[in-house]
């Protein structure tokens, strides 16, 4: 099984942006942070800013 690397995020935001997040997450069934994955994902993809696979950033290290 792989592990996911997860990388904390903390920011301060505008109550009512906080609000909209809440609500577009809970329209598609998801958590606020997954709806904020998606949203900067969705930007980067517009803007042409490539993001790697953890893979490619964490490779696997093999014990044997």
């Amino acid at each position: 099984m792989s592990k996911t690397k997860i990388s904390t995020l903390n920011l301060r935001i505008d109550p009512a942006i906080k609000e909209a997040v809440r609500e577009a997450a809970a329209i598609e069934h998801r958590s606020v942070a997954n709806m904020v994955e998606v949203l900067i994902r969705r930007h980067c993809d517009q803007q042409g800013i490539p993001i790697p696979e953890q893979s490619d950033l964490f490779p696997r290290i093999e014990h044997g």
